[in-house]
């Protein structure tokens, strides 16, 4: 417990929690972090797939047109988010849009698209930040512990996370703000050498990757490279998923961060994409497309070189958090509408969803282990949940504006999130949205195809998995809402008859206390010993009769050293002698200081209790007993039972 208050700090009150709302700067960090650091990679993706037709012409000029389609297709998406945020100020985003509008399976489909990606982010950014830093000349000898250094650093940022949104925000905002003032100066830097310094030059020294078989550059190579470069646009919908956790008023502050956030987006991608035209970058094993502009920009042993490197990397590794500060939030929302398990509900001592954090941080790291942290195998599995999410999203907003649509001025409307107002500018809001749709819907089926083979295929079939699993979930909670309610069967309130029953594993003190519990509630008692061993089981008899004296001792034979079985047909032979009876099972359980002290006994009421929690009108009371060490005195001492 010391450990962990140290870690994550002291618990907070749940009336602090309006306190825990962080401002627009903080959460350009929290929030924007992920699609602000896809940058750095954006364009050398599109790069790695225009390499496959050669250098030349066709790797350094097709890029910019590609790019500035994605920035074009950036800013649609921005404005059809903008009034997603204004219409759903509670948040949720994709998923809360899409269970209003179009129904639970779209609203199941969108959640199952953004919690994969969630995680995908995590892995992907971290991956990336880690292959950033050992692009670094001095740190090029830890490229072989890519994956242990990636899993170390998801570690800290789940402890940190565990902390707070409001805490991690502030602890991120540094790296965020940092990679920004690096990354625009090294722009800056590069256009005035090229406008006025007599040119940027070109990169050298680096290795370029080499494919065993070349493409011809056609359509389906560019709509490749296209599909690619669109990793720019994840993380735009992070905002819309957060709304609850900007200071009031949240919509307004949101929608001010996201427009901050895509300008700030496109600036960069754009700056990069042109800047590696002009320096020829190249797409390489060894060195990112990053590191080599700014390289080319301010030298090798420049400092701005090294900073830039290190705010790359920074800005790489926090972009998870915008995952962290997502994840828990959706899966929060679903768990409380009865499709995931309910503990995701639950807000730790930091007042943030620990469940989500924790469940996220685990397939991320799995991730990064079965992909050897490796961004280009990764980039694959990437995006397909985004621009799906983003189709469903602005869908369900077309669908929302022609309802608005059909109302009369003044007249208002109760929705299942929202209430529906006549908006005399409908058909505006709905031609955006619809124009959004259209061109994500375009964008997904063109990376599901042109990535298919290499790993989409995957995603593909986990969402409709992940669908099916989270209603199958929901079914349970129904079944089990139904067999407790009320109007399905009334509970009787009369009294019945109760047989007690005290476990006995062997007669000592704990013993004592077992046969004073069940001698107080006023019922008849027996004990029982089942009879793994027949020599132990004759003891067990002797020490009871010599040391108790009283009650009924039962020995359950058990040839096949079964525990639970015999047990359960004793109790099915009581409850047939006495029908309707409640049968009352007391059991003792040693309990110590230690989880290593713990784990060295056998804990078998935990065995007990989950075989006979399973069976009517079976009650099971655990009586601990607290094993004091030498010299420690005893808080409450058994008393004696007389002979």
């Amino acid at each position: 417990m010391n450990v962990g208050r140290l870690l994550i700090g002291k618990p907070l009150e749940t009336k602090d929690l309006p306190h825990q709302a962080i401002s627009r700067p903080v959460g350009l960090a929290v929030f924007a972090s992920d699609a602000l650091s896809s940058t750095a990679y954006a364009t050398e993706e599109i790069l790695i797939i225009l390499s496959l037709a050669g250098a030349g012409a066709a790797l350094f000029g097709i890029s910019i047109p590609i790019a500035i389609a994605i920035a074009i297709l950036l800013t649609i998406v921005t404005i059809s988010y903008r009034q997603t945020i204004y219409a759903y100020p509670n948040g949720g985003g994709a998923y809360i849009v899409a269970r209003d509008n179009l129904g639970e399976v779209p609203a199941q489909v969108a959640g199952a698209a953004l919690l994969t990606d969630y995680i995908l982010t995590v892995a992907v950014s971290i991956s990336s930040g880690v292959a950033q830093l050992v692009s670094f000349p001095a740190l090029r000898d830890l490229q072989p512990y890519r994956v242990e250094i990636a899993v170390g650093v998801i570690i800290i940022m789940t402890i940190i996370n565990l902390r707070g949104v409001k805490e991690s925000g502030r602890i991120f905002a540094i790296p965020t703000y940092f990679f920004l003032v690096m990354m625009f100066l090294t722009l800056l830097a590069g256009a005035f050498q090229h406008f006025l310094g007599g040119g940027l030059g070109v990169v050298s020294g680096v290795e370029p990757i080499h494919h065993e078989h070349v493409e011809l550059l056609g359509v389906f190579l560019i709509l490749r490279a296209f599909s690619s470069g669109c990793t720019a646009l994840t993380g735009i919908e992070a905002i819309s998923n957060g709304i609850t956790a900007f200071k009031k008023p949240r919509s307004h502050n949101a929608a001010i961060t996201l427009v901050w956030m895509s300008s700030i987006l496109i600036t960069l991608f754009l700056g990069i994409t042109l800047v590696a035209h002009q320096i020829e970058a190249v797409p390489s094993h060894s060195e990112t497309i990053i590191s080599q502009l700014a390289r080319t920009i301010h030298g090798d042993s420049s400092i701005f070189y090294a900073l830039t490197l290190l705010g790359t990397a920074l800005i790489l590794l926090m972009a998870a958090n915008t995952s962290y500060a997502d994840f828990p939030r959706l899966a929060a929302l679903s768990a409380a509408d009865g499709f995931l398990p309910r503990q995701l509900t639950f807000r730790g001592g930091r007042l943030v969803f620990s469940w989500g954090i924790v469940l996220l941080a685990f397939f991320a790291a799995l991730l990064v282990i079965l992909f050897n942290a490796s961004t280009t195998n990764l980039i694959p599995l990437y995006a397909i949940g985004v621009f799906l999410s983003f189709t469903l999203s602005q869908t369900g907003m077309v669908v929302r504006a022609r309802k608005i649509g059909k109302l009369k001025p003044g007249e208002v409307v109760k929705g299942l999130e929202t209430d529906l107002e006549y908006d005399p500018h409908w058909q505006k809001h709905m031609a955006v949205s619809a124009v959004g749709a259209a061109c994500t819907f375009v964008v997904m089926i063109v990376f599901a195809v042109t990535k298919f083979a290499t790993g989409a295929w995957f995603i593909l079939v986990l969402i409709p998995a992940l669908v099916w699993l989270f209603f199958r979930i929901h079914q349970h909670y129904k079944g089990v809402a139904s067999s407790l309610s009320w109007e399905s069967a009334p509970p009787e309130t009369q009294a019945r008859p109760v047989q007690t029953i005290i476990l006995v594993d062997d007669v000592h003190a704990e013993t004592v206390r077992l046969v004073n519990f069940a001698k107080s509630l006023g019922h008849p008692w027996r004990a029982v010993h089942v009879g793994v061993s027949p020599e132990k089981a004759i003891v067990v008899e002797q020490k009871w009769q010599k040391r108790i004296g009283e009650g009924e001792m039962v020995i359950l034979e058990s040839p096949f050293r079964l525990l639970a079985e015999p047990i359960q047909d004793y109790i099915a032979q009581l409850q047939e002698e006495t029908p309707g009876c409640f049968v009352h099972i007391i059991m003792g359980h040693l309990a110590m200081d230690t989880f290593w002290e713990q784990a060295l006994h056998q804990n078998s009421a935990f065995i007990f209790n989950l075989a006979l929690s399973r069976m009517d009108h079976v009650v099971v009371t655990t009586v601990p007993y607290q094993i004091h060490r030498p010299g420690e005195e005893e808080t409450v001492k058994p008393s004696t039972v007389p002979a």
